[in-house]
């Protein structure tokens, strides 16, 4: 079902208030067990389907902080001090879904050519090995040892892991881009390839949201879907950030053991769609 713009705009304003989407750290009842979402600007406040996430759960009986920061790798995720933030907040019983891939690709570091204000630095290393790079950074002006995209996003895990937490990983949303009719998944698939690889070697919970949003935006067709990117093909409006949220919900929902079915609030309830082998149970 699609949802009017206008509807899920307000769903957006509320989301902001009430349902605290808003970037949070702090849960809104720390008795509650707390669900946070670690990722860029397609998961964050503003165009992010972590706004629309909390619409899916009973917020009496749990929290919903989305952590995510626009424009954010899983480096600099760490390293601008946001995952320390989180983790501070962490407690045992909680769940951090970790989300990262679209500024993985950017450079490690910019060139002198670069304009200041356009410099990010924030890419990682390919794959997720243990390959290092030492850099001076420009925008820090620091010397910085540079992992690759696998040993940041192991870090996260083991850290929550390490507070009695559960990670769940989630592949990288997908791009408004088509070929022979259907959503090009080459865009950004080494990122899916390389965070169900992660979890499968460290034993812990995948979402494939890749392959279910391009599943989707497949039987939808390239008209319709184009409709979610008004403003350019990585950014979605408030009805398909509604439709990658209740994707993520579908991936929880399957997840094994059902972990999250008791804090579903009645929207929730309803979300069900076919499972993908690709997502793998909880070890």
């Amino acid at each position: 079902m699609l949802y009017s713009t206008s509807l899920l705009s307000a769903a957006f304003t509320l989301a902001c208030g009430a349902l605290h989407a808003a970037t949070s750290f702090t849960p809104s009842n720390p008795k509650l067990p707390t669900l946070f979402i670690a990722g860029d600007s397609t998961a964050a406040p503003g165009n992010g389907w972590g706004v629309l996430l909390p619409a899916y759960f009973d917020l009496k009986l749990i929290n919903v902080c989305n952590c995510a920061v626009g424009g954010t790798s899983s480096r600099t995720f760490i390293t601008k001090g946001t995952w320390g933030n989180l983790i501070n907040q962490l407690k045992a019983g909680d769940y951090v879904l970790i989300q990262f891939g679209h500024n993985d690709a950017s450079p490690i570091n910019e060139t002198e050519s670069v304009p200041p204000s356009a410099r990010r630095s924030r890419g990682t290393l390919p794959g997720i090995g243990e390959e290092t790079k030492e850099i001076d950074n420009i925008i820090t002006k620091q010397r910085e040892v540079i992992h690759t995209y696998g040993w940041y996003m192991r870090k996260m895990i083991q850290e929550v892991q390490g507070k009695g937490g559960t990670p769940i990983i989630l592949s990288l949303t997908v791009h408004n881009s088509w070929k022979d009719g259907k959503i090009d998944l080459n865009q950004y698939g080494v990122y899916r390839k390389w965070s169900e690889e992660l979890a499968g070697k460290v034993g812990v919970s995948f979402i494939d949201v890749t392959k279910r949003i391009a599943d989707e935006y497949d039987r939808r067709g390239q008209t319709q879907v184009k409709l979610f990117f008004p403003k350019d093909f990585v950014h979605t409006n408030p009805s398909g950030s509604d439709l990658a949220a209740s994707i993520v919900v579908a991936g929880l929902r399957e997840l094994k053991n059902h972990p999250f079915d008791a804090f579903l609030s009645e929207k929730g309830r309803t979300v069900s769609i076919p499972s993908n082998k690709s997502d793998k149970p909880t070890q």
